[in-house]
């Protein structure tokens, strides 16, 4: 489906995918500090939709059940939004952003405090379907 057919493209669709066919879902303000999601996210980076879902279903991260939540939202936008076809579709942009971080104090010894980040993550991830070079968009794996 071209940008023409659209009644409205979001800037954030037209950043993902451009003009190509695919869908996209992220979640905000994960309670997962970004380092430990982007580890999970390269993991399924350019992996068939299916297969990305079997090896987060049984990564040990924590990160990996949020990640499979948001694979299986995107394949569904796809479906739904889109028309696609759910096993044709492969894992084109995932991307891991920086929330707001939560300050918190600690106390030490002798009447000192030490500040506690609490890190938080936007995960993105956007399918596409595999006969469609994925988008140039973020880093590539």
């Amino acid at each position: 489906m071209s940008v023409t057919e659209r009644r409205r493209t979001s800037a954030r669709r037209e950043s993902l995918l451009g003009d190509q066919p695919g869908a996209f879902a992220s979640a905000r303000f994960v309670r997962i500090t970004p380092m430990k999601a982007r580890r999970v996210v390269d993991m399924v980076r350019g992996l068939p939709v299916e297969d990305a879902l079997a090896l987060l279903q049984f990564a040990p991260q924590a990160a990996a059940e949020t990640v499979y939540k948001v694979v299986e939202s995107a394949v569904a936008n796809a479906e739904t939004t889109e028309s696609l076809d759910a096993s044709s579709l492969v894992v084109s942009v995932a991307r891991v952003d920086e929330g707001p971080t939560m300050k918190r104090w600690r106390p030490r010894a002798q009447g000192r405090a030490t500040r506690i980040n609490k890190r938080t993550s936007h995960i993105t991830i956007a399918v596409q379907p595999a006969d469609v070079s994925p988008a140039k968009k973020g880093r590539t794996a």
